[in-house]
């Protein structure tokens, strides 16, 4: 079972904080969408409004048609998977998955026959009879999974559901987490701060910002075309370069850029440390001295100071088998499409 959700003119005061404003999103059914933001930004409190955790102050919330913006948790189409799994530590994992049939009247047959469906789905249809003290960390956020899948909700609602686990677990479960979203066909509607998993894993990122959606689309949209400075800087890393836009282009201390588009007044320009390369190309920063150098693996990131602009220190990731020592000298370029421009105000 799948369904949209519709969030209109929504908006929440804790007192006299302004938690959400002016929240407008569509969410088609079946779709994988990530909340991606800072701690305090609203992500997890617009979670919240949807599965009925929070009565907004105002707004509508509707799920397949039907407006359930004052509907209790239980009453909504909706189940909420948490981080820490509050999983029962004296059940067996069949009964655990089997619980919220349970409470909603399910026959003991076929409460059994679901969960082992759900056990075998996520990987762990031989651990029916062990319990969550047997199971690693990984395994257990299966188990989770499996319980709020048993009971089909339309939409399933995940709040940070991989923080606790170490970084290659939680990149296998990122994989396996999209693999069964897309195998079940549920909204999956996810809260995470960490930007790669929300790259890895969703349909569309919705970036929030001080309550409000600052950024939206697929992940390299949002990624490679940022809407907004904080968005840019949000997802991944970027150089800050001054700038002044006026009606010939962007000036700035490597050149004009004729084809960025800005507001006229002093901008900021924005490329990534993967846009820089080594050589010559259409944007020349020309000439820098390399401060310190790191191996990454897949690439080197060097920190580096231009002869242009002496005051500046950019961030470069050059390939693997580059890593300059402190002093060396260095040729730079960019493509001018790789910078994106934002105004800042005079």
């Amino acid at each position: 079972m799948t369904a949209a959700v519709s969030i209109a003119g929504l908006n929440h005061w804790f007192g006299q904080f302004h938690a959400l404003k002016d929240i407008n999103l569509e969410i088609a059914a079946g779709e994988y969408i990530t909340l991606l933001g800072p701690s305090g930004c609203g992500k997890t409190s617009l979670l919240s409004v949807l599965g009925g955790f929070i009565d907004p102050s105002e707004g509508r919330v509707t799920i397949d048609g039907r407006d359930v913006t004052r509907v209790a948790p239980a009453k909504r189409p909706t189940t909420t998977m948490f981080q820490d799994y509050a999983l029962f530590p004296h059940m067996t994992l069949a009964d655990n998955v089997g619980f919220g049939l349970r409470m909603a009247g399910v026959g003991r047959s076929k409460r059994r026959a679901r969960a082992d469906d759900m056990l075998a789905l996520v990987g762990l249809a031989d651990s029916a009879r062990k319990h969550p003290h047997e199971l690693s960390g990984g395994q257990r956020q299966r188990v989770a999974l499996a319980r709020a899948l048993a009971v089909k909700p339309q939409v399933l609602l995940l709040d940070e559901p991989l923080g606790a686990l170490d970084l290659k677990l939680r990149r296998a479960m990122q994989d396996e987490l999209k693999a069964i979203q897309r195998q079940v066909g549920t909204t999956f509607v996810h809260v995470t701060h960490d930007q790669e998993e929300a790259m890895a894993i969703a349909d569309r990122i919705i970036v929030m910002n001080a309550g409000r959606i600052e950024d939206q689309g697929p992940p390299a949209q949002v990624y490679q075309q940022p809407a907004s400075l904080f968005s840019a800087d949000f997802m991944g890393e970027m150089n800050h370069i001054p700038a002044r836009a006026d009606g010939n282009g962007v000036q700035t201390p490597f050149g004009l850029l004729p084809s960025a588009a800005a507001s006229h007044g002093t901008s900021v320009a924005c490329i990534r440390p993967e846009a820089l390369s080594l050589g010559d190309g259409p944007v020349r920063i020309g000439a820098a001295q390399v401060k310190d150098a790191a191996f990454f693996g897949t690439y080197s990131r060097v920190h580096v100071v231009p002869d242009a602009a002496p005051d500046l220190v950019l961030v470069a990731n050059l390939p693997p088998n580059v890593v300059p020592k402190p002093g060396t000298r260095l040729n730079l370029a960019a493509q001018s499409d790789a910078f994106h421009i934002f105004p800042i105000g005079d």
